[in-house]
């Protein structure tokens, strides 16, 4: 089996690379300098030579607020790119393994949402990543969508990263109370997906840690486990006055995937501890 992963430079395809290179299994990483998912062009070549049976795109476009300045920028990677990966699939019979975002549903459900639920976008980046996930479905037979939510690992493209450097930077941090999610780590979501093609599942799934939390408790609980001593201040997601509008409950639940691949999926607090312990993120 050879995995040919997009987007190298991020922290979920640094889990996979990290996965991988334990593991033996051959696989060909490339990075948006080495190759931008919106050539369509470029990434024929590269399927052409490399032959892969597994696609993992990892590339995306998550810069949220901008996102809402600039959405031509989002749909071009989370949209177009994603197009060019089914269409280059399709035409080598190719396994695609793409990844979505809990910023596809408005946080209007008082429940968890399924992936019955129909999603309504709030903002141009859940709006870009809904249609990636269009096309793929509309173009293969053959794939896996996972939607994932407040993703962190090793790197700084995440929000506990950017907690640290708030932290080092202020004696009281304002963190929202009010909005609701699954910090949901790499190293989970990389299990989650290995076990999913090893049984030869397809569509789409949520994978998640398990439970849920505010943007408050999780950083109240990350910060007690590095043993940093700040003030955090609850306070609400309107106080912050950004130019996207985010979902104040966009919990997944997992149950349809854990129960498929018949796993426990960790509680997103353990799964936190063992993260912070074994990989000092």
């Amino acid at each position: 089996m050879k995995y040919l992963i997009f987007g190298s430079k991020g922290q979920l395809a640094q889990e996979f690379i990290n996965f991988f290179e334990k593991s033996s299994i051959q696989y060909k990483p490339l990075s948006k300098e080495e190759l931008d998912v919106r050539d369509l062009d470029k990434v024929v070549n590269v399927v052409k030579e490399y032959k892969p049976d597994v696609i993992i795109n990892c590339s995306a476009y998550n810069q949220v607020d901008r996102a809402q300045s600039f959405p031509e920028e989002a749909f071009s990677v989370n949209t177009l790119g994603v197009s060019n990966l089914g269409i280059t699939c399709k035409e080598f019979k190719i396994f695609l393994v793409h990844y979505s975002t809990d910023y596809v549903f408005d946080g209007t459900k008082q429940d968890f949402y399924t992936e019955e639920d129909l999603p309504n976008p709030l903002n141009k980046y859940g709006e870009s990543k809904l249609l990636g996930e269009f096309f793929i479905k509309n173009t293969l037979e053959n794939y896996l969508i996972f939607r994932v939510s407040w993703v962190y690992g090793k790197g700084k493209q995440n929000f506990l990263y950017k907690l640290n450097q708030w932290a080092a930077a202020n004696s009281m941090l304002k963190i929202a109370v009010d909005e609701f999610s699954v910090p949901t780590s790499t190293r989970t979501i990389v299990e989650i997906t290995l076990k999913a093609l090893k049984q030869g599942l397809t569509g789409l799934y949520h994978l998640t840690n398990s439970g849920y939390a505010s943007r408050y408790e999780w950083s109240k609980e990350y910060l007690k486990l590095k043993q940093v001593d700040k003030l955090i201040y609850p306070a609400y997601q309107s106080d912050f006055n950004l130019p996207a509008k985010r979902p104040k409950w966009s919990v997944m639940s997992n149950q349809k995937i854990s129960k498929i691949l018949n796993t426990d999926i960790p509680l997103w607090n353990e799964e936190l501890k063992l993260m912070v312990r074994e990989m000092d993120i």
